[in-house]
């Protein structure tokens, strides 16, 4: 039995969605097993392709649905599950408004699901918690900063895309973030476009004179660190694609290939860069450090005085990243050396996979020129949001050591 999904059907039982033409219907069955809650999404949920040619991750296919019998849950149920979320006080979402929607909670829900090769029939409560508690209500956040964009412009105006940053340490999951709202936004009809701070890396000749000009300084040895980005490209970058608002209007995203020269990195060629066409709704800005603020040189001496050179970096970095963005989602850690617990488990795990990976000294050795920058400016940039953001466009999400918001 099929029935379409309102909010009229708060009570009745289902276990999932079809998609057929873009509309979708709850699926009734029977009794079944419950999934296992070991971790939020399993090893084989998604893969990522790490060519340069699209710097992407791939894996859409959508599961089959299962023949054995399903556990019945009550939308009710989802409903309460929904409205128990850690975010919705942020979000403004009521329990009223998640009913109005609730037919909408339960679409993204299974567009997540066809993303990561997940069947939702057989979810796990980490993997809905991911879901409905954080991925679904940061897209529901979005949706709204670009109504309030758009309600700007007068009927038959071209819109500028509306550029979103994610400021975040590496390893606490946003660039799969990312990736889920990129894949909304384009399901949902709207074009979209991401971009990280890894892309306006220096070449890698750029790279060797940086690190001739600061000779002994760690954090200046390797790409990462504030001066190590190529500002005039990132600007050129931003620019256009603000301007990207038209039909037939096309541009192609710089991506950097991190394989290249035994792991120190270079520019990808411009002919892997993948080309995108206008108009564009919203553009997904990522990095560890985008909004991190100059601080006074007492303070970050105080830290690590290699931090000196970098901060002096950082005062260029606002006109060339931050300045383009018009809302902010910032994800808090309790603790930087979660940084190094995280990547150590990435490495392990690609280590036990069979592929290479770094050593435990190695990643001790590579975090080790990020935490100076961590532990500097992260508690300005929690206290006080990126330079020049607003309140009213700042979305601050705090996360566990499992990387879930709390």
């Amino acid at each position: 039995m099929v029935v379409w999904c309102s909010k009229e059907l708060l009570n009745a039982s289902f276990v999932g969605c079809c998609f057929t033409n873009d509309v979708f219907a709850l699926i009734y069955s029977g009794t079944g097993p419950s999934g296992s809650g070991c971790s939020w999404m399993q090893d084989n949920s998604m893969h990522q392709n790490a060519s340069a040619g699209t710097g992407k991750m791939q894996g859409l296919l959508c599961p089959a649905i299962p023949t054995k019998p399903a556990e019945v849950s009550s939308v009710q149920d989802l409903f309460e599950f929904i409205c128990s979320g850690p975010l919705l006080g942020k979000l403004s979402l009521t329990p009223e408004k998640i009913a109005e929607t609730i037919d909408k909670w339960i679409a993204y829900n299974s567009y997540l699901c066809r993303l990561f090769q997940l069947n939702e029939l057989y979810l796990t409560v980490p993997q809905k918690a991911r879901f409905y508690h954080y991925y679904i209500p940061v897209f529901f956040w979005c949706e709204d900063q670009i109504s309030q964009h758009m309600s700007k412009f007068k009927d038959g105006e071209d819109i500028s895309p509306f550029l979103i940053g994610f400021s975040a340490p590496q390893g606490c999951g946003k660039t799969t973030l990312v990736f889920a709202l990129d894949y909304l936004f384009q399901v949902t009809g709207r074009k979209s476009a991401t971009i990280s701070i890894d892309d306006f890396y220096l070449t890698a000749e750029g790279q060797a004179k940086l690190r001739e000009a600061n000779p002994g300084n760690a954090l200046l040895e390797f790409r990462g660190n504030a001066g190590s980005h190529d500002l005039q490209l990132s600007v050129e970058t931003l620019t256009a694609l603000s301007k990207l608002n038209k039909e037939g209007m096309k541009m192609k995203l710089p991506r950097y290939d991190k394989s290249a020269y035994n792991g120190r990195g270079d520019r990808a060629d411009p002919s892997t860069w993948p080309e995108i066409e206008g108009p564009l709704t919203v553009v997904l800005f990522e990095g560890w450090m985008l909004g991190f603020k100059p601080l006074p040189v007492e303070v970050v001496k105080a830290v690590d005085p290699q931090l000196e050179t970098v901060n002096k970096n950082l005062k260029a970095y606002y006109d060339a990243w931050d300045k383009f963005i018009k809302a902010w989602v910032v994800i808090k850690i309790k603790d930087p050396n979660c940084v190094y617990e995280w990547r150590l488990q990435a490495e392990i795990a690609m280590r036990e996979a069979g592929n290479p990976g770094m050593s435990d000294e190695e990643v001790k050795d590579f975090v080790s020129r990020y935490l100076p920058a961590y532990n500097a400016y992260l508690p300005t940039l929690y206290a006080e949001g990126p330079s020049g953001s607003d309140p009213e466009h700042l979305l601050l999400i705090e996360i566990d050591e499992g990387r879930n918001p709390f």
